[in-house]
């Protein structure tokens, strides 16, 4: 670009410069310094006054600094075999191996030609059919190695925390199993603590009990039971054993089903006692039931044992089978373990005791093998620890058709047997009355007895030189019935409904075909209730602060009540 001017414009502007003054600035100055700035490196500038020409400069913009991100997307955009871009079209267009690298197409067919056949980053074995031309115009990957990293440490977080919870559930419900286990042993001393200083204010001379049954009172009452109400159970029969239920206020009676065309087998039904009306059957079983006991912890909860070598808990709430135990031998008797909830009995054709425990779903803990006969074990009764001061000792009574057993419960959940000493042969049944450790034997009419005979026994024990307390019964009152027993007839023992301390015994008399209601301590007569068949089982219950009892015959449960 030329720049002239005239000589006495310059003159006179050095003249003007030279005395002082400042120089005007003429507007062909300031267009020129502005197109000397973008003039490049290669234009030439020619002086006013001279005729060499200058090469002039001008000033460099410093160019920032690269990223890491720009380098990255640089290095994105580059094939690694030639470190110049791959187009999307042409021979250097983007292309891919199996192991998942970006190469020019060009440059990877070449490489792959050569003696190496092998991928340039990998070295994972590549042959030229692996290539795979990729159509993209643009290509860029997000970098989430962070949001990875960040989810894996987010899921061990959280399989620790899940770790953490678990663990703080268990050692929870330790803490609470612990609590109960040192609530309920605090309980046990507390009670043999006081059964200690009642024993000690009547022990008697030569460390022998005292006789129990003598301190009971008689029955002196002019109350007496009287008829209520018939229930029809079934038309066909085959009832054969009852209990009731204090928490719903019911009866439960076993039966065939009413439909056994449809829904074959056996189950319950139940007995209102609060409006005295029956209520639905609920099927259970394959073959005839022989026990029902009831949870004095669980609402509703009903143990129930049969001949289809099954023992079930029913919940009478839903009428829905929670669980089921084969026992591989038909069972004859069933019980719950009133010192622990979780546990019960039941009591096998062979003579066999099978322990359960409710938290084991799969089979029994423990088996207690008969020490004599093996019978069907008919009967079973438990009998709490400190239920009584002249017998502190917990465990379950066992009566089989030939003897009968205590099975001490012991420290540890261990069972210790103690044979008691009763009649052999004969037994049809045995029940207790927990509080003053009374059981009741009923032995069937024999050669040296012509009639059906209940023995009031009173449990007792002394110490051996171990300190170890040797259990046993003695009988202290005979009751009298008919001359046949042809069926297993249950009978009861249980306290006057007056609640003086008196107690009443209740048997069924297969001859006369009633139940003959007994005062225990005078050993006399009370009542003979009389039924329409032979008296199967026997059941007292309360309802409303009201006295009942129950008797039970294959049909119909016939309901008197104490007035």
């Amino acid at each position: 670009m030329q720049v002239s001017g005239s000589s006495a414009s310059d003159s006179d502007s050095s003249t003007e410069f030279e005395e002082g003054g400042a120089p005007a600035e003429e507007p062909e100055a300031v267009v020129l310094e502005e197109q000397l700035e973008d003039i490049s490196t290669d234009q030439e500038v020619t002086c006013i006054g001279g005729e060499d020409t200058l090469r002039k400069q001008s000033p460099q913009k410093s160019n920032p600094p690269l990223t890491p991100a720009s380098v990255d997307e640089e290095e994105g955009d580059t094939c690694t075999i030639c470190l110049e871009q791959w187009t999307n079209a042409g021979d250097h267009r983007l292309s891919a191996l199996r192991c998942g690298h970006l190469f020019g197409y060009n440059c990877i067919l070449k490489w792959l030609r050569g003696q190496t056949r092998k991928c340039p980053q990998c070295n994972k074995k590549a042959k030229q059919s692996d290539i795979v031309v990729l159509y993209a115009r643009t290509l860029r990957a997000l970098d989430t190695s962070e949001q990875e990293l960040m989810k894996s440490s987010l899921q061990k977080e959280q399989k620790l925390r899940k770790k953490a919870e678990l663990d703080s559930a268990q050692c929870r419900l330790q803490l609470q199993a612990l609590t109960d286990e040192c609530s309920r042993l605090q309980s046990r001393v507390q009670d043999l603590q006081k059964l200690i200083g009642q024993d000690k204010l009547s022990q008697q001379p030569g460390g022998s009990q005292p006789h129990f049954l003598s301190g009971l009172p008689s029955s002196q009452t002019q109350q007496k039971y009287h008829f209520q109400k018939t229930f029809t159970v079934s038309q066909t029969g085959n009832c054969r054993v009852m209990t009731y239920c204090d928490a719903l206020s019911c009866l439960v009676v076993s039966q065939p089903s009413p439909q056994a065309a449809f829904l074959p087998g056996f189950g319950v039904k139940m007995l209102s006692t609060a409006n005295m009306k029956s209520s639905q059957y609920i099927p259970m079983h394959g073959k005839q039931i022989r026990g029902l006991a009831f949870s004095s912890r669980s609402k509703g909860l009903l143990l129930s044992a049969s001949l289809d070598s099954t023992i079930k808990l029913t919940s009478l709430e839903t009428n829905t089978v929670v669980q089921t135990y084969n026992a591989g031998r038909p069972v004859w008797s069933c019980c719950w373990c009133l010192d622990e909830n979780n546990y019960v009995y039941a009591g096998l054709v062979n003579g066999s005791l099978l322990l359960y425990d409710l938290r084991n779903t799969s089979s029994h803990v423990q088996e207690l093998v008969p020490q004599r006969a093996r019978c069907p074990l008919v009967s079973l009764s438990y009998v709490p620890r400190a239920a009584s001061a002249a017998f502190p000792y917990g465990g379950v009574l066992a009566g089989t058709l030939e003897n009968a057993s205590f099975w001490e419960l012991k420290m540890g959940f261990t069972h210790w047997p103690h044979v008691l000493p009763v009649e052999p042969g004969g037994c049809v049944d045995f029940q207790v009355e927990s509080s003053t450790c009374h059981c009741l034997v009923t032995y069937r009419p024999d050669k040296n007895h012509n009639t059906l005979r209940s023995v009031l026994m009173e449990m007792s024990y002394k110490l051996d030189n171990a300190g170890e307390p040797i259990c046993s019964c003695h009988p202290v009152q005979t009751f009298l019935g008919g001359p046949s027993c042809k069926l297993l007839t249950k009978s009861a023992i249980f306290q006057n409904p007056e609640n003086n301390g008196s107690i009443l015994v209740c048997t069924g008399d297969e001859a006369s075909k009633s139940a003959l209601l007994w005062d225990a301590a005078s050993g006399s007569l009370l009542q003979d209730l009389q039924a329409d068949q032979p008296v199967l089982d026997i059941c007292p219950f309360e309802v409303n602060h009201n006295s009942y009892l129950a008797t039970l015959t294959e049909k119909t449960v016939h309901v008197y009540r104490w007035e």
